[in-house]
């Protein structure tokens, strides 16, 4: 999101910071390593997951074509992340996807386009200063609904977070928690039809609105070969133990979804 776009934000109380905030997809080793740390620490904070040695959160859905993952730059820092699968019929599968079949598989075979928000975390202290970065970081979903038509959002979350995404996009929990893959704690899926609350969520939060080029810019890619996470790690795996990692004292927050 350009500097320009988002002083259309009216009402922010650190309206400062606005002119240093910029969206950029993850692309570069060094990106994608900030941001499996920043999950990490967030995940472990929350105990959504265990301790591990690499001190990195990270999975295969990180390197499919129909995945995008984001970071959110304050002054060359990343201070929050999101993730955004998109289903469709030449790439169904997303983790919300792949985590509850029996409610989802059914409208991937109506051929529907889901559009799939997930690992989204925030660091802890940017997050206390300045509390509307949450709403920032998402509006990312919604410019991803936009930009591949969407017909069904879903976010998978805990009891406690969902009163956040109920908020903001109208999601609603369509099933009990579940255990759910790579975490600890169990989550719902929550889902809504995109079309339906598309302007009701402009209408209460009008920065959220995007242009064609933005959208383009941030989800538009040429088509590549993908390297492999495990691959990019191999040489780099920290000397620290598990010890270390469950000592560590994390300064991110997790904000749900797988």
């Amino acid at each position: 999101m350009s500097a320009t776009a988002l002083k259309l934000a009216r009402g922010f109380s650190v309206p400062d910071l606005l002119d240093r905030l910029d969206y950029r997809r993850a692309e570069t080793d060094d990106e994608r390593e900030q941001i499996f740390r920043l999950r990490y620490e967030a995940y472990l904070r929350e105990g959504a997951i265990g301790p591990n040695f690499t001190k990195k959160l990270y999975d295969r859905f990180d390197d499919a074509e129909n995945s995008w993952t984001f970071g959110l730059h304050v002054d060359g820092r990343i201070v929050s992340s999101i993730r955004i699968c998109i289903s469709s019929p030449e790439h169904p599968m997303t983790p919300a996807v792949e985590a509850f079949p029996d409610l989802l598989e059914p409208e991937v075979g109506r051929g529907k386009i889901i559009m799939d928000s997930n690992r989204f975390v925030a660091d802890a202290n940017v997050a206390r200063a300045f509390p509307e970065l949450p709403y920032i970081s998402v509006r990312l979903a919604y410019v991803a609904s936009a930009y591949f038509d969407a017909d069904i959002g879903t976010a998978t979350a805990r009891r406690e977070h969902q009163a956040f995404y109920r908020r903001v996009f109208g999601l609603k929990p369509v099933c009990e928690p579940r255990d759910y893959p790579t975490v600890t704690k169990p989550l719902s899926l929550m889902m809504v039809d995109c079309r339906s609350v598309r302007q009701k969520i402009l209408m209460r939060y009008p920065y959220f609105r995007s242009t064609f080029f933005e959208r383009r810019m941030l989800f538009e890619r040429a088509p590549r070969v993908p390297r492999s996470t495990a691959e990019m790690l191999r040489t780099k795996l920290p000397s620290a133990n598990v010890n270390e990692a469950a000592e560590a004292d994390s300064s991110a927050i997790y904000l749900g979804g797988r």
